[in-house]
């Protein structure tokens, strides 16, 4: 049977990059929703049609067409030996199709990590980030400030927090992931496959302990 696992975490845990870092320690392939859709929309294919018309009417996507892209994309060849899926499920509902959609291909979720953090330590890491206009280069007020306050390293353009990431944004975007997802994180706790990791450890820390769980 093939590894998949489902990654949980809330913004500014670091899940993105523990994802990377994951599918490349492991060999396995990362599946970002967020990636999936940016590709079925820009190679314009029947589901990004079909997402986009929902889109354009400021609809949400259903979840059949979502997963049907992601049933798509384990079919592949580099999903053999399963894969790393960051940003999906984000709800029972989704849970169960996967599980359904994982069956067929005779698989199963096998571990969920979901790393945690206080509100706090998110919203210090997020709050903080500032972005160059030129280039898009990210700067960290504590943990990676620019040489000169408001001015960017590389190219010298003006550094601007975007609105995602001022604070009070920031508090609403944990809360609503933490409200939409604690349905999610009790389903795989009841179904034995949850464990959680302490993000607010350095990167590679996180990391060691996420390879040591899985590999129990």
């Amino acid at each position: 049977m093939s590894t998949f696992i489902v990654l949980l975490g809330p913004p500014g845990v670091g899940k993105g990059t523990q994802a990377k870092i994951l599918a490349e320690k492991t060999k396995l392939a990362h599946i970002s929703s967020g990636d999936l859709f940016r590709e079925n929309l820009k190679n314009q294919t029947e589901l990004g049609r079909l997402a986009n018309s929902f889109m354009d009417k400021g609809e949400l996507v259903p979840d059949d067409v979502t997963i049907k892209m992601i049933r798509d994309r384990i079919s592949r060849p580099d999903c053999k030996a399963g894969a790393i899926l960051d940003g999906f499920p984000r709800t029972p509902a989704q849970a169960d199709a996967l599980k359904k959609t994982l069956a067929d291909f005779g698989d199963e979720v096998k571990a969920v990590p979901y790393i945690t953090a206080a509100e706090s330590v998110l919203v210090n890491r997020i709050g903080g980030r500032w972005t160059c206009r030129e280039q898009g280069h990210i700067y960290h007020q504590i943990f990676n400030p620019p040489k000169m306050t408001g001015v960017c390293d590389i190219d010298g353009s003006e550094l601007y927090q975007r609105d995602d990431d001022k604070v009070e944004m920031v508090k609403k975007r944990i809360h609503v992931y933490l409200e939409q997802t604690m349905p999610l994180v009790e389903y795989y706790r009841k179904d034995g496959k949850l464990f959680e990791i302490d993000g607010t450890q350095t990167v590679e820390q996180v990391t060691e302990e996420l390879l040591s769980a899985l590999n129990k």
